[in-house]
């Protein structure tokens, strides 16, 4: 095994660390916050430390941090001291590009929604405005800040608890549920870059809600042990509730017959690789099959 680096993040300046952190922490989502100042000024500005911590009641955390080049702050941490409220906009593919634009260190005053190209639109239970061009919009009100330092890099919490939702009907379904592939979602990673929850980089893994997986621990040592299935396959197969039967081994070692005859003289390696092929399609239970077929050669 490769020696890891390991790093005293107290060894290191903020610059690296703070690129350190935010590639190895990501996808990131985007909280894209409309705010107004006491005066009534409007100010749009994007946060990636940012996500839902609680559905009941329903609280969204966001943080602009203090300025690791000057050591000023966000004017959207100024805004929501003076008035409590914020409007967190999501952002998707169609948007990314203006949504960066509106996160340049404009100065206090200037509206980003005109600079960036975006159009208010009014929200029904705060002050600041919504993004009409962003799938989703939370109204929120500000319970609480919690400053995390005053040196460069320190963030600072804005707690909000979410008012109002409002769901852009293309994003919906005909049942009315939010649709992730239609919503193209954006993520923050490290420097310049992003990624983009659309095409192959969807995928479904089934949750453990209401089945007990035997756990990896329980495959028999041969699947354990192999070279070939990787730790999401052994994963999968790890969430079966039980292992196949002798009975369901043969049925599926029968039905695959003409197909199992292919396998390169039906060696080990060649029938890990077709199991694993089938796990890709999501077939765990095949897949078992053939796996605890192979112990009995």
């Amino acid at each position: 095994m490769k020696e890891y680096l390991s790093i005293d993040l107290n060894s290191i300046s903020q610059r690296e660390r703070f690129s350190y952190l935010l590639t190895a922490i990501g996808p990131r989502p985007i909280a894209f916050a409309s705010t107004v100042d006491k005066d009534g000024q409007v100010n749009l500005a994007p946060y990636s430390f940012f996500n839902a911590f609680s559905t009941n009641p329903p609280i969204l955390v966001f943080s602009p941090a203090v300025s690791a080049r000057d050591g000023s702050q966000k004017h959207t941490y100024h805004n929501v001291k003076e008035h409590a409220e914020v409007v967190i906009n999501v952002v998707n593919f169609p948007m990314v590009q203006q949504m960066s634009l509106a996160s340049t260190a404009y100065a206090k005053g200037v509206n980003e929604f005109i600079k960036a190209g975006f159009t208010e639109i009014s929200s029904d239970l705060v002050s600041p405005p919504r993004v009409a061009e962003s799938p989703v919009a939370f109204e929120c009100k500000v319970r609480q800040v919690i400053e995390l330092g005053t040196e460069g890099g320190a963030g600072n919490m804005v707690i909000s608890e979410v008012l109002k939702m409002h769901i852009h009907p293309d994003y919906l379904t005909e049942e009315n549920r939010l649709d992730t592939v239609t919503l193209d979602l954006v993520g923050r990673l490290g420097g310049n870059w992003y990624c983009r929850a659309s095409g192959d980089a969807l995928f479904e893994v089934e949750k453990p809600l209401s089945t007990l997986g035997i756990g990896i621990d329980n495959l028999p040592d041969h699947i354990k042990n192999s070279d070939i299935l990787t730790g999401n396959n052994l994963g999968m197969l790890g969430n079966m509730e039980a292992l196949p039967t002798q009975d369901e081994i043969s049925k599926v070692q029968s039905e695959l017959a003409d197909l199992l005859d292919q396998e390169s003289e039906n060696t080990s390696t060649s029938l890990e690789l077709l199991a694993q092929a089938y796990l890709l399609n999501g077939d765990s239970h095949t897949a078992m099959c053939i796996l605890m077929g192979i112990e009995k050669k």
